[in-house]
């Protein structure tokens, strides 16, 4: 088929950045990703670029260069829908919080929904492309739905999951480790893909994109992120060893990442994980391998995400063990919300847990972070309801520098490795602090040594070194 039209359902840290490098680099293809979120949508459509709705480094060109050319942003879910020769569904797929599969499985719910919309408006067969994370055979339910609707449309469905890293996702699009298309082995399967190879063909070399069958894709997805996520854990639970023997996480990491077998990335250690993708992964291979009984792999798995929550809950007992058993009343400055650097998004973030913890021991909290919001600051703590939204305002102030984030505070918190903290002034911060003022960095990038020298008292994850 030869595609002129795209949809792409879902306009969030996957959809807008995928569909606005496919725009970039197909200008033959009109691409529209659409959302009911009108909010999100004028946002995309915004003539100030820093308002996007998702931050992520030189998507402001690319969005300039191909909005209103072939790009197009809109809330008319129906007519794009229609009009489209490929639907990419690129929506939210959360871990259940109800129901059979209550905090492992994948909740499809929306998934569900897009299929029957597809279904109820297209007059015209259509290839859909799975982007969003989904579990093993999902494809087999949106199939079911899409050929059940009795108007004599023919859908063929691809799996194509993304591979991207919030922060570089914009180089990761135009320069793919790989990109991974999954389809049916039938002719119309078959040329399907094929349609879709041809599109990331205009700037993808060809021995980058594989082609498998539909349940090879979907869980090659789950596989690379538990991987990963395995990988910051194991590092994590060295750290530990290493702050107890007075070993270096750092050096420890450097040597073990120049064996050839295992590599350098992933070993940094930190408070934790986060963003969209790990926990809910690994959760959902949990959930799979539970429902097959294999609760052997079921528990090795879960241990990934054990070993992250410890490291989170470590770093706030830490704070309140080295602040003389109490952070009642004492204020802590944060700097940093976001997952990690280079990225608005605060899914699973360290600090929403770190925060939690530190203000049921009823510590003031203030935050700075260069690109999170106020508002997406407080529906994260409102997310845990361990509080009602009046005590997380009275507890939790957001500051829009660190100088006065920091005045008067006890202790500061890295929880963000933004490359701006390494650049302060930090003699500044130091004056206007409480003295003993102290450092806990949970992200490992400060020279901890010139610190000290000022004054600070610091604690590094995996340093060896105690505040």
């Amino acid at each position: 088929m030869n595609i002129k039209k795209i949809c792409c359902i879902g306009a969030g840290y996957v959809g807008g950045p995928t569909m606005a490098v496919i725009a970039q680099k197909c200008p033959l293809i009109n691409v529209t990703v659409v959302d009911i979120n009108t909010d999100r949508i004028a946002a995309w459509n915004s003539n100030d670029l820093s308002k996007l709705p998702v931050y992520e480094p030189d998507l402001d060109s690319i969005i300039k260069e191909a909005r209103g050319r072939n790009l197009f942003f809109s809330t008319e879910v129906d007519n794009a829908i229609d009009a489209a020769d490929m639907i990419f569904i690129s929506v939210n797929t959360p871990t259940k919080t109800y129901g059979k599969g209550k905090g492992l499985a994948a909740d499809l719910k929306y998934i569900e929904l897009c299929a029957r919309q597809i279904a109820r408006v297209s007059r015209q067969d259509k290839i859909v492309v799975e982007k969003s994370t989904l579990p093993v055979r999902t494809a087999s339910a949106i199939k079911s739905i899409l050929d059940n609707t009795g108007n004599g449309v023919q859908f063929q469905i691809l799996s194509n999951p993304e591979f991207l890293a919030e922060g570089t996702a914009v180089k990761d699009l135009l320069e793919p480790d790989r990109v991974l298309i999954g389809g049916d082995s039938t002719k119309e399967g078959k040329g399907a893909i094929q349609s879709l190879v041809d599109i990331y063909a205009n700037w993808v070399p060809k021995d980058r994109i594989l082609t498998t069958n539909v349940w090879s894709s979907e869980l090659s997805k789950l596989t690379a992120n538990a991987f990963l996520a395995q990988r910051v854990s194991s590092i994590n639970a060295m750290s530990v060893i290493c702050e107890k023997t007075g070993a270096d996480i750092n050096e420890v990491s450097k040597a073990i990442g120049m064996d050839s077998r295992i590599g350098p990335k992933f070993l940094e250690s930190s408070v934790g994980f986060g963003g969209s993708c790990f926990q809910k992964d690994i959760l959902n291979l949990v959930y799979i391998a539970k429902s097959y009984g294999l609760n052997e792999v079921a528990d090795y798995w879960e241990q990934v995400i054990l070993m992250n929550d410890y490291q989170k809950n470590r770093f706030s007992d830490n704070i309140v063990s080295t602040l003389y058993n109490t952070v009642s009343g004492k204020k802590i400055t944060f700097l940093g919300w976001a997952f990690k650097k280079d990225t608005n998004d605060t899914r699973e973030s360290a600090a929403i847990q770190v925060a939690d913890n530190l203000l049921n021991e009823r510590a003031y909290i203030e935050v700075y972070d260069p690109k999170v919001t106020e508002e997406r600051i407080y529906a994260d703590l409102e997310h845990l309801n361990s509080r009602n939204p009046e005590e997380n305002r009275e507890l939790l102030k957001i500051r829009q520098n660190p100088y006065q984030a920091s005045e008067n505070s006890h202790a500061i918190a890295v929880l963000t490795e933004w490359d701006e903290f390494k650049t302060f002034d930090w003699q500044k911060i130091y004056d206007n602090m409480k003295k003993p003022a102290f450092i806990f960095d949970g992200r490992g990038i400060l020279d901890t040594k010139t610190l000290e020298k000022i004054g600070f008292i610091c604690y590094q994850i995996g340093s060896g070194t105690k505040a």
